[in-house]
């Protein structure tokens, strides 16, 4: 068996560019720990700051670091103890570590059982890569955080990219209405997966906006985004007395102590993964990838995705 595989990784912190793509060795299953063939890897905004050194304080590196946190493939060989799964399931993961190693830029990938469900069946291992972070990030925000709840409105703030592709077909399966705010060119793909009403954050005050639609207000806000349409939409006291906000971009934001507000850094969650995978198999999710790139383009993926104005999902295939 080959001790060795591809792999894109970084030697030091610092631009997209020092990530390179050659071999390393092949890791080995520790005990209650499983070999995946990764087949599919999303890219998502937080992997370019790994790059960068931005998250060194709170998540360490062991260099040389392989990124990616995302992981879609099949099990190779399971390790000691290990018995939830065997060689040939098709599986998917947050695989994010307590320390930036062993990432999913890679052929293969060693992870704990826990952190591993089956894949959904009715869409692409292409596809199933780009749903772990993105897909846990909207769950535990709109579902643990906000308890949203079936025939309440819902503002979402970024709403074409990754997670807010998630979060528009999560908050439509619990018959919720949603604004969704992006630029015009992003329209009709937020309607079509969903939103009820959209706006342009470019060409309105998106408070004023919101208002518009909803003069009574939202029940919840949820921002993942990092424009100016937080700022607007608090000017215009467009949320409902009593409503929720939730931020997976601001930690402390400027409003008033007694808004119910939560932020959310996303965690493993095996479970939740279980249950995407059966709205997805039931037609409820898609996951729209609109480029894949190779290890070799890991640092394109990677300036690519902090333009931050990506559409759906962009994915590594190694």
């Amino acid at each position: 068996m080959n001790s060795r595989m591809n792999a894109a990784f970084f030697e030091e912190y610092g631009e997209p560019d020092v990530v390179q793509s050659d071999t390393l060795p092949k890791p080995e299953p520790g005990e209650g720990e499983v070999l995946v063939r990764v087949k599919s890897a999303g890219v998502n905004p937080v992997d370019t700051a790994i790059v960068r050194g931005f998250l060194k304080e709170m998540i360490p590196a062991e260099l040389p670091a392989v990124p990616g946190w995302d992981l879609a493939g099949t099990v190779e060989e399971t390790g000691f103890a290990a018995h939830r799964f065997k060689p040939g399931d098709e599986v998917y993961a947050y695989a994010r570590r307590p320390i930036i190693g062993q990432g999913t830029f890679a052929e293969y990938v060693t992870i704990p059982e826990s952190y591993l469900a089956l894949r959904p069946q009715n869409i692409s291992m292409e596809e199933v890569g780009g749903i772990p972070l993105v897909g846990l990030t909207a769950y535990q925000s709109l579902f643990d955080a906000g308890n949203l709840q079936h025939g309440q409105m819902i503002l979402i703030l970024g709403a074409s990219g990754g997670v807010g592709t998630f979060a528009i077909q999560l908050a439509k399966t619990k018959g919720v209405e949603v604004i969704g705010v992006a630029s015009e060119k992003n329209h009709n793909y937020m309607k079509e997966l969903g939103a009820d009403h959209t706006i342009d954050y470019s060409d309105n005050h998106v408070g004023e906006a919101v208002s518009a639609i909803a003069p009574g207000g939202v029940n919840f806000i949820y921002d993942c985004s990092r424009g100016d349409a937080f700022g607007q939409v608090m000017e215009s006291g467009a949320l409902k007395e009593g409503g929720k906000i939730v931020s997976i971009t601001k930690s402390k934001p400027d409003i008033s102590e007694d808004i119910d507000f939560s932020y959310v850094f996303v965690e493993p969650n095996a479970r939740q993964l279980e249950l995407i995978s059966e709205l997805a198999d039931a037609g409820s999710i898609r996951v729209p990838v609109t480029k894949s790139y190779s290890l070799d383009d890991v640092p394109e993926a990677l300036k690519a995705i902090e333009k931050l104005h990506t559409r759906g999902k962009i994915v590594v295939t190694p």
